[in-house]
């Protein structure tokens, strides 16, 4: 016969095993990681919520962040240090209307978007001794590009950029086919001869003149990729000229991708740098071991890698590590500063007293191909008031430009300075060489998407992908549930959003 002692032991035995075995399953609950909290990093975490709410997904996300902020290239600052003023956006700075992720989010999250076009910048193109084109803000400024560069050439130029934007559009389409390699999402797009020319090459080839091409395109490329047009390739030199609707977020645009992190309520962890990503012994219920650079470690049954792997300082295995071939990218000197001069100096630029002077002022390298002095800058441009009397300048160079510079450019009318420099974006020469996307079982790579287009939106687009390869793999799961689709029609539909 059992005592109450037998009954009292045997209970209390029973209520240990209970718990050691909710600690177990505590302790072995899914988790995935994702290293990078910029534009990739914060969407996929988002895209794995969504799968979350509508599959049941049941996994804890960490997103790990060596930076004190969210964003990565998309910051801003605050001129003269003072938080009572409108910030400034220092890296990444627009978005337009076909970038349906950036967009959507923006209206789901009730963040404002401001116009480009609200400062009505006015375009001028310089080459280091000469503005090429200067127009004037009115009605007459159409017919001053087409005198320049012909008709012919803009509407195909026009053309070659419209079927880069409609191919691209594809990709928010229903059911449009996640990928594992970059090449053969090329190659469905139709991009490969895009991608293996030069911007120069390609749109000269279809009839596009060299003025055209050397003075307006490459103002865009200059300005957006710190590249000339004889070496960013064609899909990149086509993306740069796609800017209708272009837009930002009142405030900056980092404000998506908090929103994207809050949202999916991820275990966030700035200042924290990752040392190493290691593959666990075969058959372990998290494959992954996640080590910061303070010692802590953490284990994952997958990974996102959305950082540049060759400037992340992150140990992965030589087999794995080889397999991402390197990626050179732009050192770019990003110089901010406030003047109480509504006008750059009309003599810098050469031109006459009675001239009007560009609030955006473009370059193009076609006068260092020429034998003369190149400009010193890649862009400057006027960005709006920051209070009564003093404007906003932002200029892009390849160099640190000098306070002597800047006197010459804005005499004796700088207040305050600002200057950053950073890896900005990737170079893009002619290619069919990419990284994995998938670099193994359970772990991803966003930034394998960079080589072939480099925006935030792109970005977010690459982590859908990422997400979707992740969930199907290693979790039987999707961003979308087993429910019917939402009758959202064709041009309003956006994959992942609207599944």
């Amino acid at each position: 016969m059992r005592t109450i002692g037998t009954y009292c032991l045997l209970a209390c035995t029973l209520l240990a095993l209970q718990s050691t075995e909710a600690q177990t399953t505590a302790r072995h609950r899914d988790r995935i990681a994702i290293v990078g909290a910029g534009a990739g990093g914060s969407s996929a975490a988002y895209w794995i919520s969504r799968a979350k709410e509508r599959f049941g997904l049941d996994v804890e996300i960490d997103v790990y962040e060596r930076e004190g902020y969210i964003g990565g290239r998309s910051t801003t600052i605050y001129p003269y240090n003072d938080r009572s003023l409108q910030p400034l956006e220092l890296g990444a700075s627009l978005f337009v209307e076909i970038n349906k992720n950036l967009w959507r989010a923006s209206e789901e999250f009730n963040l404002t978007r401001r116009p480009f076009r609200e400062d009505q910048p006015v375009l001028g193109i310089w080459d280091g001794s000469e503005v090429l084109l200067a127009l004037e803000g009115n009605e007459q400024d159409g017919a001053k590009v087409v005198g320049r560069y012909g008709l012919a050439s803009i509407q195909k130029a026009d053309g070659l950029i419209t079927a880069v934007v409609d191919k691209f559009l594809t990709l928010y389409s229903r059911r449009f086919p996640t990928w594992d390699t970059i090449f053969r999402l090329a190659n469905r797009l139709g991009w490969v001869e895009l991608i293996s020319q030069t911007t120069d090459k390609y749109f000269r080839a279809a009839g596009v003149s060299t003025r055209y091409t050397r003075e307006f395109l490459e103002g865009s490329t200059r300005i957006n990729y710190g590249q000339n047009v004889d070496f960013i390739h064609a899909l990149e030199g086509a993306c740069s000229q796609a800017t209708d609707g272009a837009t930002s977020i009142r405030g900056g645009n980092f404000q998506i991708f908090e929103q994207f992190l809050q949202r999916s309520k991820a275990n966030v962890q700035l200042n924290t740098k990752v040392a190493s990503i290691t593959a666990r012994p075969f058959g372990s219920t998290n494959e992954w071991t996640v080590r910061t650079t303070s010692g802590r470690s953490q284990q994952y049954k997958a990974v996102i890698l959305a950082a540049p792997f060759h400037t992340s300082g992150i140990a992965l295995s030589p087999l794995l590590a080889a397999r991402i071939p390197p990626q050179p990218y732009v050192h770019l000197h990003v110089t901010m500063l406030v003047t109480n001069s509504s006008t750059f100096n009309k003599a810098y630029f050469g031109l006459a007293p009675n001239a009007s002077v560009p609030s955006l002022m473009l370059t193009s390298a076609e006068g260092i191909r020429r034998g003369r002095p190149g400009p010193e800058f890649n862009s400057i441009s006027y960005h709006g008031l920051v209070r009564p009397g003093e404007w906003a300048v932002k200029i892009f160079s390849d160099h640190r430009i000098s306070d002597a510079t800047l006197q010459r450019i804005l005499p004796n009318s700088v207040r305050w300075v600002y200057r950053k420099e950073w890896d900005a974006y990737p170079k893009l020469p002619p290619t069919k060489t990419f990284p994995p996307v998938k670099l193994s079982k359970g772990l991803y790579y966003v930034n394998a998407f960079e080589p072939l287009i480099s925006t935030m939106e792109t970005e977010t687009i690459a982590s859908r992908n990422v997400v979707q390869l992740m969930l199907a793999d290693d979790f039987s799961s999707s961003i979308c549930g087993p429910g019917a689709t939402p009758p959202v029609s064709d041009d309003k539909f956006v994959l992942g959003w609207d599944c």
